[in-house]
Parts: structure tokens; C-alpha cells; sequence
């Protein structure tokens, strides 16, 4: 049952997670596509800001899709993670919890799956087991692999610079 209960986390929050990185990298699903995100993320001091909104379309829509296919063991939770602890710093933590406010619910609910489903790994219905690539994934390595994407995550919120304020409409 264990094995059956990841495939459904991994499929569920996996597709998801590449669905809302293709809402940015490409403008499906009613998305906003690259050049409007890109201008979102320059406004918050992440510049060049289509570089930036590049880099994390990439690292939901590729990590989601590594989660849902259960290959690489914990490096796309580890993007996920790490390009969500940005979002919940640099733009939802001013807001407090609820995301009806535009708190951090959302990116540490996001999170909190990714960094559970590194932590427990991919289950017997994987690409990873199919492969013969599950043994690899020792708990010093997933260790080592969550902290990379935090310290990218800290990289990332410490090169930002200021955020510019919104223009001002009578």
C-alpha cells in the first residue's frame, strides 16, 4: 500500500508542480507565459528577470515532471524545494500563512510534499527501481541533495536586489 500511496503523491503533486512551471515557461493552462512572468520577477529584484523566471519554469516544470516519474530520486523534489523557498521568502512571507491573503500555504505546502517525497524516495512503482537506480539513493546522498537545493535557494535570495515598486496609477 505504501508503494501505491507514493505513485499517487508523486503523479498528483508531480504533474502539478509541471503543470504550474509550464503555466510560466510556456503560457499553457491559462498561464501567463515568459515574457510576463519574467517582468514579475525583475519587479522583484530577481535580475535579469526572464533569467531568473527561466530558471524557475524550468525547475517546476522539470523537477515536477522527475517527482511524477519517480527518476533521480530526490533531485526534483530538491529543485521544487528550492525554487518554492524562494517564492515563500521573496514573495508570500509578508503575507502570513493563508494563501487567501497570499501567504506561504501554498509554497510550503508545495515544500513541505517535495522534501517528504525526496525523504521516503520514489516507492517500488518508479522509474528509479525499473532502472536499478533506487540504491543510489542512500540517506547521506538525499541528505546532501535537499541541502543543495536550499543552499541554491539561499544563492538565489542573496544576489536579489532590491525590489522596484510598482508604479503609481491615479
Amino acid at each position: 500500500m505504501v508503494n501505491s500511496g507514493l505513485l499517487l503523491a508523486r503523479l498528483v503533486f508531480g504533474l502539478v508542480m509541471a503543470a504550474h512551471g509550464a503555466q510560466k515557461l510556456f503560457g499553457w493552462f491559462g498561464g501567463h507565459g515568459l515574457a510576463a512572468v519574467a517582468n514579475m520577477f525583475g519587479s522583484l529584484g530577481f535580475r535579469p528577470g526572464r533569467f531568473f523566471a527561466a530558471t524557475a519554469a524550468l525547475a517546476e516544470f522539470a523537477g515536477g515532471l522527475l517527482m511524477a516519474l519517480g527518476l533521480l530520486g530526490p533531485v526534483g523534489p530538491a529543485v521544487v524545494l528550492s525554487v518554492m523557498t524562494v517564492a515563500a521568502v521573496a514573495v508570500h512571507l509578508k503575507n502570513g500563512l493563508f494563501a487567501m491573503a497570499n501567504g506561504i500555504e501554498v509554497p510550503l505546502l508545495y515544500g513541505a510534499a517535495a522534501a517528504a517525497l525526496a525523504l521516503t524516495g520514489p516507492g517500488s512503482y518508479s522509474l528509479d527501481t525499473l532502472l536499478g537506480l533506487a540504491g543510489i539513493w542512500t540517506a547521506p546522498v538525499v541528505w546532501t541533495v535537499l541541502a543543495a537545493g536550499i543552499a541554491g535557494a539561499a544563492i538565489t535570495l542573496a544576489i536579489r536586489r532590491a525590489p522596484t515598486a510598482a508604479p503609481v496609477t491615479a
